[in-house]
């Protein structure tokens, strides 16, 4: 390994400085955002393949976005990227990261449920209010998205915005992401008076949020792609719940296919990233 690679390495591995108060505060709004998670070197040298990965296995790149539903306007969505080259792996398994998850959650360890690009092409729809945790048959409420642009995430290209608390609500959590869940959620949240986080990212700036956190995003109404790499981390001992729906049957299938009801998500697909050392 060169002494570049090295050097990006450390970066991808030393531990970031969280404070008692980035946890309270997770603990309290259901996310986060945090400054200089990834370093601009970082960033240069992992979004190449982050997104030519992404392009490469693009379903809808021969069908223009017009004759789209909503949720295929909102986005390109590509999972598992981990599993499709080594740099693509090297980056979803940065320890700084899965440290950040384990502790927010105040977890021991934490598991890849899956890593996932989420590109919204030039020109790109909103993306409806929503909880991640909808899709995933887990047994507890300690999952977390890390939210990783590859680039700044002005307004106008479509950054995340979240329902301050709302993972501590019993809110849209039946809905899959449509226009009927970006209807309802949007009445309860006005109904339950709930502050909507609607903030650009800078370059490096990563967020983290709750599987039961309301979040959407805005449309890209530049003339360049918003690349985002996200990785779902759960705790280490994660169990797998009967599933409540098509889509958890849909998502015990593809992401955690060995293991079954009560046990834990020890599947190959599910590695551990980061635990606490005895």
């Amino acid at each position: 390994m060169s002494t570049a690679e090295v050097d990006l390495q450390t970066q991808l591995d030393e531990p970031y400085p969280l404070t008692a108060g980035h946890v309270e505060q997770f603990q309290r709004d259901g996310f986060i955002k945090l400054k200089d998670v990834l370093s601009p070197e970082v960033i240069e040298h992992f979004a190449s393949e982050i997104t030519r990965l992404t392009l490469a296995n693009n379903r809808n790149r021969d069908k223009p976005l017009a004759e789209r539903d909503t949720y295929g306007q909102a986005f390109i969505q590509v999972g598992n990227l981990w599993t499709k080259s080594d740099e693509a792996k090297r980056f979803a398994f940065a320890k700084r990261v899965a440290r950040i998850a384990a502790e927010l959650l105040r977890a021991p360890g934490v598991r890849m449920w899956h890593d996932q690009a989420l590109y919204k092409e030039p020109g790109g729809g909103f993306t409806p209010w929503h909880v991640d945790q909808q899709y995933w048959p887990m047994a507890s409420s300690k999952s977390v998205t890390a939210w990783m642009p590859l680039q700044a995430v002005p307004m106008e290209m479509g950054p995340l915005c979240f329902g301050r608390g709302s993972h501590l609500k019993n809110i849209g959590r039946e809905l899959a992401i449509s226009d009927e869940s970006e209807r309802i959620i949007r009445e309860e949240i006005k109904r339950e008076g709930l502050l909507e986080v609607f903030e650009p990212y800078e370059l490096g700036e990563v967020s983290f949020h709750y599987g039961w956190t309301l979040h959407r995003a805005g449309p890209n109404t530049t003339d360049r792609p918003r690349c985002v790499h996200t990785v779902i981390y759960m705790e280490r001992d994660m169990r797998l719940a009967e599933p409540r729906n098509e889509n958890q049957r849909r998502d015990w299938a593809g992401w955690t296919p060995s293991t079954q009801v009560g046990e834990v998500m020890d599947d190959a697909l599910n590695p551990v990233l980061w635990e606490e050392r005895g």
